[in-house]
């Protein structure tokens, strides 16, 4: 397994727009962002850092994310997650970090003809949330599906259905500590959390649920052992040229 590489962002002034832009950056958005950069994926997940938007909050950082097949021209899902962070706070996340993704890929027309796909598809983001146990609120998106014929020259081609998921929620923060009792207080008790800034959600393990519904959706088995009640899509057919 490999851990994700990237810089510390902003979303301004860094010459790919993933530099940092200055000490002003706000302690809890440099700790979610380092937590991110800390999380080991499985080998299937190449995962980089990518340009961040700069208008939808002051503060962004991004990544992109493929997943491979047996070779490495073999692109079974692809998808695309963003750590948003505004000190201020915004009404409509209801908390100061928002998540967005943009996840895709392309399905069997067996598949993609099942009704209940775009339910399924939902489901598989809020389940990979909470099969991690983490906590989020205000969860908004759609589930789209498409489907490409192939007419003239292009006539050869099979039919193509593309899924697509995008949505975006709010991670809850870690809980404040607890107020410390009277008495006596042991040394090392006092370096408890010290340094640890409050109201930084655990983006670590929303950036591991986001890699289970990447794979999920490529039709990837769960990594280690069979997990019960969890249904994948089949392996596709055929590499797509990446």
């Amino acid at each position: 397994m490999a851990a994700v590489q990237g810089h510390l962002s902003n979303g301004a002034d860094g010459p790919d727009g993933t530099e940092a832009g200055g000490d002003d950056t706000p302690p809890a958005f440099r700790h979610a962002v380092a937590a991110l950069c800390g999380v080991r994926v499985r080998p299937e997940v190449e995962l980089d850092p990518t340009p961040p938007p700069r208008r939808l909050a002051p503060y962004s950082y991004a990544l992109e994310a493929v997943v491979t097949g047996a070779s490495d021209d073999e692109e079974l899902a692809e998808g695309r997650l963003i750590l948003l962070h505004d000190p201020a706070g915004h009404d409509s996340w209801r908390g100061t970090f928002r998540l967005v993704t943009l996840v895709h890929a392309d399905l069997e027309p067996e598949i993609a003809a099942d009704p209940l796909l775009p339910e399924v598809c939902w489901s598989w983001l809020t389940g990979a949330l909470e099969a991690r146990g983490l906590p989020y609120g205000a969860p908004s998106g759609t589930v789209t599906r498409a489907s490409s014929h192939y007419f003239g020259a292009m006539g050869e081609r099979e039919p193509s259905t593309r899924i697509e998921i995008r949505a975006s929620w709010t991670p809850a923060a870690h809980p404040a500590p607890e107020p410390a009792r009277p008495g006596p207080r042991r040394p090392e008790a006092a370096e408890e959390g010290a340094g640890e800034p409050l109201g930084v959600p655990d983006t670590a393990g929303h950036l591991a649920a986001w890699c289970d519904l990447l794979c999920q959706i490529a039709g990837l088995p769960p990594a280690g052992a069979a997990e019960a009640g969890v249904v994948s899509l089949p392996q596709r057919r055929g590499p797509q040229a990446r």
